[in-house]
């Protein structure tokens, strides 16, 4: 029987217990949410960037997706026309691939898409370089010609080059056979290129002049860019000797004809040294005032056949009936070389633009480096040092 109470009394306790009594110090258990992370967004870079000025009409233009893919990208000239470019495969960037054009404002709008798909578009404004002036690059000689063993590579500008250096760098010159050569300058606006010695006969050569975009100084940029192809021909040297009165011309090495001649008298001596031949006229009026002689000083207006120029102070090699008892024997001429007209219709028929003509015991004076072509009469160490 008392066994049965303390058994009794035992589960009550335990009874009391749960029913009710003190709370419970156990904490119990909670549970913590946690958020994903934000989808990112694309985003989209521009190099330039927004409203950047005096951007370079060479520069590339690049948009970028740091984050996600590009999807579009646009790149318009101030009426709307689009530049072309090219989307990296990875869809990452986007580069333009063509000049843009001086002093405009462009715009970039770019697309880009993220991991959530959305299209998220970027718009940028530059303007390029307004240049105070352009200069456009002529040059003799012209695309496709075939020239002489003498002819330099003359390049005009229509604007004075300040930057010369940056000029240079613009210009390049190749050659087949590879043959080195070197610019002078003549003025701020012609600049020369000619190798060492004479041209070999069959080089082709090509000359680049990458002038667009780049300044040349002083605000002033290049117009547009020029490529011009020539070849140099048969080599053809006339030798004029005014002490024994002869001329020879020797073709690729071989002298092929010695002819009579006439040249300058002693009070208007022809020019010694290497001239070159710059233009050919079958008839051509000779005037002497052209050049500063005045009529009432000695000059002279003529009309001759079969005119050779070889210098801008009014060398010629042409026809001189008038002179052929005298050519042979003794020099009459204002400085030009006489020839029977059989030799200078034949002359006038071998040689070409660029052909040379070598002028040797004249009694006169040098050929000046500045008359005509005379690009050969200044040393090569002194043409090596540019004249800038």
């Amino acid at each position: 029987m008392l066994a049965m109470l303390l058994v009794s009394g035992v589960l009550g306790a335990l009874l009391a217990g749960c029913g009710g009594g003190a709370p419970s110090t156990a904490s119990s258990p909670t549970t913590t949410s946690v958020k994903p992370p934000p989808v990112p967004l694309a985003k989209i870079s521009t190099d330039p960037v927004d409203h950047t000025v005096d951007v370079s009409p060479l520069a590339p233009i690049t948009a970028t997706a740091t984050v996600g893919r590009l999807d579009q990208v646009l790149l318009t000239d101030p009426k709307g026309g689009l530049v072309t470019g090219d989307t990296a495969p990875d869809g990452k960037s986007w580069q333009s691939k063509a000049p843009l054009g001086y002093g405009s404002t462009y715009t970039i709008n770019a697309t880009a898409r993220g991991v959530d798909d959305l299209p998220v578009t970027r718009t940028t404004t530059f303007t390029t370089i307004a240049p105070r002036t352009l200069t456009y690059p002529s040059m003799n000689p012209l695309d496709g010609q075939t020239v002489g063993v003498g002819q330099p590579i003359a390049i005009y500008f229509d604007e004075a080059v300040t930057d010369k250096q940056a000029a240079e760098s613009a210009i390049t010159v190749t050659t087949n056979p590879k043959v080195d050569g070197a610019f002078y300058w003549y003025s701020n606006k012609e600049v020369h290129w000619r190798p060492q010695e004479f041209w070999t006969s069959g080089t082709h050569v090509t000359v680049d002049m990458k002038v667009f975009g780049k300044d040349l100084g002083n605000g002033v940029f290049g117009q547009q860019d020029r490529t011009v192809n020539f070849t140099v021909g048969d080599s053809v040297i006339a030798r004029a000797d005014g002490a024994i009165h002869q001329m020879s011309v020797a073709i690729n090495g071989a002298v092929v004809r010695t002819m009579p001649v006439s040249m300058g008298k002693p009070d208007s001596p022809s020019t010694n040294g290497v001239h070159v031949v710059t233009e050919q006229n079958q008839t051509k009026v000779m005037d002497s005032t052209t050049f500063g002689l005045a009529l009432d000083a000695g000059g002279y207006i003529a009309t001759v056949q079969w005119a050779t120029r070889i210098s801008n102070g009014g060398e010629f090699v042409h026809s001189a009936p008038w002179s052929v008892g005298q050519q042979g024997n003794s020099n009459v001429s204002h400085g030009c070389i006489n020839l029977a007209p059989d030799n200078a219709k034949w002359f006038f028929g071998t040689v070409k633009k660029g052909d040379v003509v070598i002028n040797t015991n004249t009694g006169g004076p040098d050929l000046k480096s500045w008359d005509g072509f005379g690009d050969w009469q200044v040393p090569w160490p002194q043409w090596l040092a540019g004249n800038r």
